[in-house]
């Protein structure tokens, strides 16, 4: 069991793709990435070459490369991971530097840390406390990340493989065949087609212990979402241990808001349902593993409910621990800010930490077509748009991790490729439009940007290794919470920070992270609105309607909850309040302009 209460998300493709590395021997969970194969072969290599270990490469010609590479760099960095933690825990010559470092990290409330303290100090013979060690640290887990709509299907000499080979499912194949004991994240959304596919591996199933080697985790962002893949997983057999519920729009990375439901009633219903989903679930699982033949847990299986999104001070820490019954929260952009911890290039770090709410931006430029937090300036961007000014808009694609746009092609293309946006600008250029009208058409299709190399290349930058394919662009992708931190911090510093021992945050006009929640999914309205300008459709007047409906149950809400909150909030609920009627008012004013399009629409 982990010592802490927090964990580290996967962040872009690059930033935690070695952070287990860092942190695991510390009790610090954190999740890779598993996109890009060919990282994690360069890095490997790079790994390989520098503790002295055998490498053997995995080229593209060898028959299922992609998960090979991918269970060979998980094994790599789980022995080298677990070699750090034995190390960690040799007391032969006295307490190690990285022991000392395990337990200094720990929240000073820490019962662990008073018995090593009172250990240490009672001069206690070596053998007991090895004894203790052993039987009470623990490493981090090493969790994967599966973007379940990368799942690009892959051909061979011009013809398409069996959907085995298709990016998604070979990812979780890499992961099927690790020798990790762990849990695998799906994000994103449903994938029936690749959730089908873990029934394929043993280790996805509960032995005669009820003990499940490689868990699920399912990342969500509302209850429904996770009852209806909880069952549809449990109608297979699979076991979902945790349900991650992330912010709408207050996180980093890709964005999928809800229809106007914010973090803190979604919170409360698993909070108040949590008993319901599991039994639920339960009674599903039961069935079809005694359909399968398979080992039938007596009781249901343990279910953890965590969160992230926005957080950012130990008082919303405990917060969301306290109040939402809470297994554990995930402190993600903040840690962009932690070299100890991340993989980011000194020149994006430096950006990041310079970084105000207006260089912080929900942009449209990922080729996936999602809203995608971003940081303006990002050194792709720049990249981006030299290849405009040169009229040749587009990258070359080296990657092809998220080519799957079937528009002009049978194979899957990519919407910021050069091949991609070359058609699209002939078709447009086919069509009868304004100057003005076409340049808007014109800036939609080359604003999209190459993510999956650019959110992969800092790692590359960071180790010094060659990035002549890749090119030298990153993207960075944080949320809305990076404007408040500006200190390039060490690992102690931000575990202080999170367990309320130090503040890294010097500014004082930081907004509440429901509050700013809130203003996100205002101005996201307001953008939908002016999306819908001229005609609108009953549809599109239905879905606002719903939107602004939620979003003042949210500040209903809110205002009972937060307003109680007067000492978590170190006596801020007057600020709280006068925020919720802010945005109650704007919303006002927003409802009134729905309404009328409403009339208009009727007539």
């Amino acid at each position: 069991m982990t010592p802490h209460s927090f964990h580290i998300p996967v962040m872009g493709i690059a930033f935690t793709i070695d952070t287990p590395l860092k942190v695991s021997h510390l009790g610090i969970d954190s999740a890779i990435s598993l996109v890009d194969d060919i990282l994690m072969e360069k890095l490997r290599r790079m790994y390989c070459e520098k503790f002295e270990m055998p490498y053997h490469e995995i080229h593209e010609g060898i028959e299922d490369f992609r998960a090979k590479r991918i269970t060979s760099y998980l094994n790599l960095i789980k022995e080298l991971a677990e070699k750090r933690f034995e190390r960690l825990k040799d007391v032969s010559r006295g307490c190690s530097d990285g022991l000392k470092q395990y337990f200094d990290l720990l929240p000073n409330t820490s019962l662990l840390k008073q018995r090593f303290f009172d250990l240490t100090q009672k001069n206690n013979p070596t053998g007991s406390l090895k004894e203790f060690l052993d039987k009470n640290l623990s490493m981090g887990n090493i969790e994967v990340n599966i973007m379940t709509k990368l799942d690009r299907e892959n051909y061979r000499h011009k013809k398409p493989l069996t959907n085995k080979y298709n990016d998604a499912h070979a990812a979780l194949r890499g992961y099927a065949k690790s020798n990790l004991s762990s849990s695998v994240i799906f994000s994103a959304g449903m994938n029936p087609r690749l959730y089908g596919y873990i029934e394929e591996f043993d280790d996805f199933y509960p032995d005669e212990n009820g003990i499940i080697k490689k868990k699920i985790i399912l990342k969500v962002s509302d209850y429904r979402s996770a009852l209806i893949q909880g069952k549809f997983l449990a109608k297979k057999g699979l076991w979902v241990s945790e349900y991650r519920i992330e912010s709408g729009l207050n996180c980093g990375g890709h964005a999928f808001a809800t229809d106007g439901h914010l973090l803190g009633p979604i919170l409360a219903q698993f909070r108040d349902r949590k008993e319901e989903l599991v039994s639920e679930t339960y009674a599903i699982l039961i069935h079809a593993l005694s359909q399968k033949k398979r080992y039938v847990p007596q009781s249901a299986l343990p279910v953890k409910i965590t969160a992230q999104g926005g957080v950012g001070t130990s008082e919303e820490h405990d917060f969301l621990l306290e109040h939402y019954k809470l297994d554990s929260v995930g402190w993600g952009t903040p840690f962009l800010l932690v070299p100890e911890a991340t993989t980011v290039d000194d020149t994006t770090l430096k950006k990041l930490s310079q970084a105000k709410e207006k260089d912080l931006y929900l942009s449209n430029i990922s080729p996936l077509g999602v809203p995608f937090n971003s940081l303006r300036g990002n050194t792709k961007d720049l990249e981006k748009l030299a290849n405009i000014q040169k009229n040749r808009p587009g990258s070359a694609c080296p990657k092809k991790y998220v080519a799957l746009n079937k528009e002009f092609t049978n194979e899957g293309i990519c919407m910021a490729s050069r091949q991609y946006q070359h058609l699209k600008i002939q078709e447009l250029d086919k069509k009868d439009l304004s100057t003005q009208a076409r340049q808007a058409a014109y800036d939609k299709i080359v604003e999209k940007s190459c993510a999956c190399v650019g959110l992969g290349t800092s790692a590359l930058l960071k180790h010094g290794l060659d990035t002549k394919t890749e090119g030298d662009g990153v993207s960075i992708c944080p949320g809305p919470n990076m404007a408040y931190f500006s200190k390039i911090a060490s690992l102690r510093e931000m575990m202080q920070h999170i367990y309320g021992e130090s503040n890294l945050i010097k500014r004082t006009d930081r907004p509440n992270m429901f509050i700013k929640e809130l203003k996100i999914y205002v101005d996201f309205l307001k953008g939908k609105m002016e999306e819908v300008q001229g005609s609108v459709t009953d549809k599109q007047v239905a879905y606002l309607s719903t939107f602004t409906t939620n979003l003042y149950e949210g500040i209903s809400y809110y205002q009972t909850i937060l307003g109680r909150a007067n000492k978590t909030f170190n006596d801020n609920s007057s600020h709280i309040l006068g925020a919720l009627k802010d945005s109650k008012f704007i919303l006002d004013k927003l409802l009134g302009e729905i309404r009328g399009l409403k009339a208009t629409n009727a007539l």
